[in-house]
C-alpha cells in the first residue's frame, strides 16, 4: 500500500512545460528540498544525493509519450 500519491494531468504550452522542467532540474542540483508548484499548492520533497532515472518512450495509437521516473529510498 503506498503512504502517499499524487497525480496530475492538465494541458502546457511546450514553453511552460519547460519551465516546470528547468525548475525541476535546479531544485535537484542545488539542494535536496523540491518544491513543485501544482496548480493551487505545492508539493515539498526531501530528495537524497543518489537517485534512480528511468526514461520511458512510447509511440502507438497516433501519440507519443515521454515518461521520466525518479525513485529513491525514503528510510
Amino acid at each position: 500500500m503506498k503512504d502517499l500519491e499524487f497525480e496530475q494531468k492538465r494541458s502546457l504550452s511546450r514553453l511552460e512545460a519547460a519551465d516546470q522542467l528547468s525548475a525541476l532540474a535546479d531544485a535537484l542540483r542545488h539542494g535536496n528540498n523540491v518544491e513543485l508548484e501544482l496548480g493551487p499548492g505545492r508539493l515539498s520533497l526531501r530528495i537524497p544525493d543518489e537517485v534512480q532515472i528511468e526514461i520511458e518512450v512510447e509511440v502507438g495509437d497516433g501519440q507519443m509519450e515521454l515518461e521520466v521516473e525518479l525513485k529513491w529510498a525514503t528510510g
